[in-house]
């Protein structure tokens, strides 16, 4: 009991984007009974290893007992991608891993089909000695995971899809991405067209759209159309486009989603949407969500990119 009084003293003093959250901590009955095996669904990693581990500390993670699911983007832009990238590759089957955006141009550079950015960190894992091993096991990895009344993506969804058949389309990239015509995919998967989905669509104009709006959605328009640039405030999305999640009657409102990607979003509770990217990468907070209960857990993180 006391050490959850502490918890909630400290959490009280993050920023504003966690308000609703640390409320709805408070609000929770005193006496907090563990649960015999929890499973904890956390924001984007990017790289930073540090508070990760502080973060898995704080909820009392049991690698025998409990089970994580990371968002994706677990590499890139902070200082310990490699150390990420190890940790929960070692984890087995007690990891659930969608992909992200960087975790893609991770594989991208690799292939010699996109070029480091400014400020990229992945000049380790190119240059580990099993490196060839860390990204086939990134290949493998899922780009949406469905159990139960929760759906993990990267981004997010369209409004016109529904859960179980954005769930079919992600196993169309997985396919291609495990087998031997990933690298056709990858000298095809870059660009913003099309900028819309038609069930029609084929080839890798169909694998590219997926791929875009699963790992790089965060805004659309009410029938669909895609906005790629914007990364900032809600308060600033361009007119006619509204956040992804809240298009009216989309198809995947009758689950609760969990996604990441937008850190100026922050930390998002709602009824069917749990956005767990809190900007630790800049300095704010990494966020877990244990989803037996909703109950929020952060941890403070210093800023690793400007």
């Amino acid at each position: 009991m006391l050490r959850f009084f502490l918890l909630s003293i400290r959490l009280s003093q993050y920023p504003r984007q966690g308000a609703q959250a640390f409320v709805t901590i408070h609000e929770l009955p005193v006496t907090v009974h563990r649960l015999q095996m929890a499973t904890y669904a956390i924001g984007d990693l990017q790289g930073c290893y540090d508070p990760l581990r502080e973060l898995l500390e704080e909820i009392g993670f049991n690698a025998a007992r409990d089970r994580l699911w990371f968002v994706g983007d677990l590499v890139n832009r902070g200082p310990q991608s490699e150390q990420v990238l190890r940790f929960v590759k070692g984890l087995g089957n007690r990891a659930v891993t969608v992909l992200g955006n960087h975790d893609l141009h991770l594989l991208m550079v690799a292939e010699g089909r996109a070029k480091l950015h400014k400020g990229d960190t992945l000049a380790a894992i190119l240059e580990a000695p099993d490196r060839e091993e860390l990204l086939a096991w990134m290949r493998g990895l899922q780009m949406m995971h469905v159990d139960g009344e929760y759906a993990m993506v990267h981004a997010g969804l369209l409004p016109s899809w529904s859960v179980p058949k954005a769930r079919d389309l992600g196993h169309e990239v997985e396919e291609v991405l495990r087998g031997p015509a990933y690298r056709s995919l990858m000298a095809h998967m870059y660009g913003n067209q099309p900028d819309r989905w038609d069930d029609a669509l084929a080839g890798y104009d169909r694998l590219r759209v997926i791929i875009n709006v699963m790992t790089r959605l965060r805004i659309c328009t009410a029938d669909g159309r895609i906005e790629f640039s914007h990364k900032g405030r809600v308060e600033d999305i361009p007119d006619g486009y509204v956040p992804w999640f809240a298009v009216p009657k989309r198809k995947s409102a009758d689950a609760i989603i969990i996604c990441g990607h937008w850190s100026a979003l922050g930390l998002l509770d709602e009824k069917n949407l749990l956005a767990l990217d809190s900007g630790c990468l800049w300095g704010r907070s990494l966020s877990a969500v244990r989803l037996e209960d909703r109950r929020i857990f952060q941890v403070r993180c210093r800023k690793f990119a400007d």
